[in-house]
């Protein structure tokens, strides 16, 4: 068992908030251990100590959960690859990676499922197949001692109840935050939809009345376009709200990052050339601040995440994790520093050189 103090459900009735560090198959990818488009979750076998490293990484830059990389990693998906034979090893394994790093730390411990990719709402003889996907990588969680299962990413209401019936059936009670992707362009009377036409809002608020303990949006869309939606969310929902958005600057025109463009060639951005629209530290600070100000207790930020974005996500919490340390301090800056110690008159001759036009 974990040696946190705290579990889930705990700190969200006291108030607290939750950060949970994700966007893992990106991180991977950057790091050149996972192909994109494919998004086969392979590293957690070939690399674990990369995984394992990502665990310790985004723990120390803040994060309250150690969120086991079990995204994508279901049956369905793996059978693309040919290597469904290896479904059971490669979530175990990144549960047990997880469990340890959580066990070392303090942390809370989360299984994970996410959106499959053969559900459809006119194919409703495949939900049975869903749900058993589902049931299996609960099951495995379980015998970790997760402290709590999140289902995320789902496109379509219907899908997302599935993950949640599975939780509650399955999970032996254990806490559910479900997370919908909005990844639609097109709205409804100017509200934000889901795939399956479904209102964010109403599908967030059907989910919290089947018995979601959070519920919210990730993925998708960065901050910018996501937190207005989660406000008209807070005005439905009256419980724990989730948001975790990808750190990209998306905008009204461009909502999602399937959208997002090169403004100096006009050529789409995803999936290799997204980092010349990623969000700067300052921008997590405030999406932070604006979770606080709406009372959204569980955030993170999801695909594009890096250590450092968490750490300022977890430093506008008002937190100091241990990354804290290193967060930036220009005191002493050869150019920009103030300390007696900088030598003046060269900081002042530089500023002349470097801003001289």
């Amino acid at each position: 068992m974990s040696r946190h103090n705290k579990g889930f459900l705990e700190r969200i009735r006291d108030g607290q908030s939750v950060l949970a560090a994700e966007g893992y198959i990106f991180h991977f990818e950057r790091e050149g251990y996972m192909q994109a488009g494919a998004w086969c979750p392979l590293v957690v076998l070939d690399h674990p100590e990369v995984v394992e490293r990502a665990y310790k990484d985004f723990v120390h830059a803040g994060s309250d959960v150690v969120v086991a990389f079990t995204y994508d990693t279901y049956r369905e998906k793996l059978r693309l690859f040919n290597i469904e034979d290896k479904l059971e090893l490669l979530n175990r394994k990144a549960l047990g990676m997880a469990r340890e790093v959580a066990d070392d730390t303090g942390t809370l411990l989360a299984g994970n499922i996410s959106n499959t990719n053969i559900y459809h709402p006119d194919s409703p003889e495949r939900n049975s197949e869903i749900k058993a996907m589902f049931k299996e990588m609960i099951e495995w969680s379980l015998d970790y001692n997760v402290d709590f299962i999140i289902g995320e990413t789902f496109m379509h209401l219907g899908e997302a109840m599935i993950a949640l019936e599975a939780i509650k059936q399955y999970g032996k009670g254990i806490p559910s935050v479900i997370m919908l992707a909005t990844y639609c362009i097109a709205t409804k009377d100017g509200q934000a939809t889901l795939s399956d036409g479904v209102l964010v809002t109403e599908a967030c608020k059907k989910l919290e009345d089947a018995g979601a303990d959070v519920v919210g949006l990730n993925c998708g869309r960065g901050p910018a376009t996501l937190m207005p939606i989660m406000r008209e969310v807070r005005k439905v929902c009256k419980g724990p709200l989730a948001a975790v958005p990808v750190p990209l600057r998306t905008t009204t025109e461009e909502p999602t990052f399937y959208v997002l463009t090169d403004q100096t060639n006009g050529k789409r951005l995803l999936p290799d050339n997204l980092e010349v629209k990623s969000c700067s530290r300052e921008d997590i600070e405030e999406f932070g601040k604006e979770c606080q100000e709406l009372g959204i207790q569980y955030v993170g930020i999801c695909c594009g995440n890096r250590p450092c974005l968490t750490r300022s996500l977890a430093e506008s919490l008002g937190r100091k994790p241990p990354a804290s340390r290193f967060t930036t301090d220009m005191s002493r800056h050869y150019t920009y520093g103030d300390d007696p110690k900088v030598k003046q008159n060269v900081a002042e001759e530089n500023l002349k050189l470097f801003f001289n036009k």
